[in-house]
């Protein structure tokens, strides 16, 4: 009587098929959770209010060299104002944060 071989039942081409398969059936078994493990929440008799956004932060920017001051505001992390004051005699002016143009005050009162 001969034996039967083993790769008549069980060959490596399935067994490379078979093991990557099962890693991520199981995987993805375990990364599932239940809603059953809620934590409860207190009960509360006054009415709930909508969340606010909590407060930025106000920065004040001052750069200065030689020739010119530059003054900049932001809130958290975006620019609201940019003022430069040049000092040789010539005007200040304003930067816009978005399109970088400048402005002017014509008549300072």
């Amino acid at each position: 009587m001969r034996p039967t071989p083993l790769n008549t039942h069980f060959s490596a081409r399935s067994f490379v098929w078979a093991f990557p398969m099962c890693l991520l059936l199981g995987g993805a078994a375990l990364a599932q959770t239940t809603g059953s493990a809620s934590t409860p929440q207190p009960a509360s008799s006054s009415p709930k209010l909508p969340k606010q956004a909590p407060e930025q932060a106000t920065q004040r920017i001052v750069v200065e060299d030689a020739s010119t001051r530059i003054d900049e505001v932001r809130v958290g992390s975006e620019t609201k104002s940019i003022d430069v004051h040049p000092k040789n005699g010539m005007p200040a002016y304003q930067v816009a944060p978005k399109s970088g143009e400048r402005t002017w005050k014509v008549l300072g009162f």
